[in-house]
């Protein structure tokens, strides 16, 4: 509604600045009012269309801007003031030559503003130019964390109140694998970019698009440029993926790895505990068989390779913890 007002409100002010003009031409001067009438409610009309079509929009793009044209035309004005002696004979020329330097200068600043508008905040008195980042550091997300799609239900817990950042080089990989020709990678991309969506969707999760190319990610692989945009943002790294994890270490970069938040919130078997499991495959051992917990735990079980599709009570005789998740290994009394 406010909008709707607003178009109005821009409309009957066209209307007013065609009537001045018109008013303000000379009695014998050969325009048809009806024309320039015409001609301004046209560049209004046109000038509405186009904030209707244009539905995204960010401020800190439109403040960008705004301030590399203030900028520019700040120092364009205090070199002209140096310059000006040397063209005070040829007035056309000086109006040119300011002209050129106004345009550059515009063209530089704000080029400049919009490329690293995400390292600082344009800020004017009580008015703040940029989204409120929540948390105290950004989380980066990788493309296998997205697809796990874990990531989104714990965003959902309110555990995290940090900013996410998508980097455009990782989305761009997760397109290529929703893109692939093989069968399960093409589910797997596509899972994910639906994991993408869902939390994009929520008011409550601060996703971002980090979209802009920092000098040092040139040439680099997809792990490495994470790890160095974390760097770069003093962010975190959010991944499941053990290889990245170990990376991000090397380089003193935090890491929240996913594996080791389910691991610490899996029941814990103790040895002698018994539970029920269904062999689906047998195992690298010679009686081994191995079956999957509700939760993905792998069970390895002594004396059920012959049992691949039964459910057996097995008794734990250890747990194995890592990274990259944990293992139970069990053992059926065939007595």
């Amino acid at each position: 509604m406010e909008l709707i007002i607003l178009r109005c409100v821009f409309l009957l002010c066209a209307g007013g600045v065609s009537w001045i003009i018109n008013t303000a031409l000379p009695s014998d001067a050969d325009i048809n009012p009806y024309l320039v009438f015409v001609g301004i409610m046209g560049i209004a009309v046109v000038a509405i269309m186009g904030d209707i079509f244009i539905s995204s929009k960010r401020i800190d793009s439109i403040s960008a801007v705004y301030f590399g044209v203030l900028i520019g035309f700040l120092l364009t004005y205090v070199l002209w003031i140096a310059l000006a002696p040397l063209f005070a004979q040829s007035l056309l020329l000086g109006n040119a030559v300011k002209l050129i330097l106004g345009m550059l200068l515009c063209y530089i600043c704000t080029s400049i503003l919009i490329q690293t508008k995400d390292d600082f905040r344009f800020l004017i008195p009580y008015v703040e130019f940029v989204r409120e980042v929540k948390g105290f550091k950004p989380l980066i997300l990788d493309t296998s964390v997205v697809i796990d799609g874990r990531i989104a239900d714990l965003v959902n817990t309110g555990v995290f109140d940090n900013q996410l950042i998508m980097p455009r080089f990782a989305l761009s990989e997760l397109q290529a694998i929703a893109d692939s020709s093989d069968k399960l990678r093409r589910v797997r991309g596509r899972r994910g970019l639906d994991v993408l969506n869902r939390m994009r969707a929520d008011d409550n999760v601060d996703l971002m698009i980090f979209d802009r190319d920092l000098p040092e990610l040139a040439g680099q692989t997809v792990d490495l440029k994470l790890v160095l945009l974390a760097k770069h943002l003093e962010g975190k790294v959010v991944t499941g993926d053990y290889n990245l994890n170990k990376v991000a270490k090397l380089h003193n970069v935090p890491v929240i790895n996913l594996n080791e938040i389910s691991n610490s919130l899996r029941p814990v078997y103790l040895p002698d505990e018994t539970f029920k499991v269904r062999i689906i495959k047998p195992g690298e051992g010679a009686e081994q068989g191995v079956g999957y917990l509700d939760d993905g735990t792998m069970v390895v079980v002594e004396g059920a390779r012959n049992r691949i599709g039964q459910e057996l009570d097995v008794r734990v005789t250890s747990t194995l913890q890592t990274n990259a998740g944990k293992m139970i290994f069990a053992k059926y009394d065939t007595n």
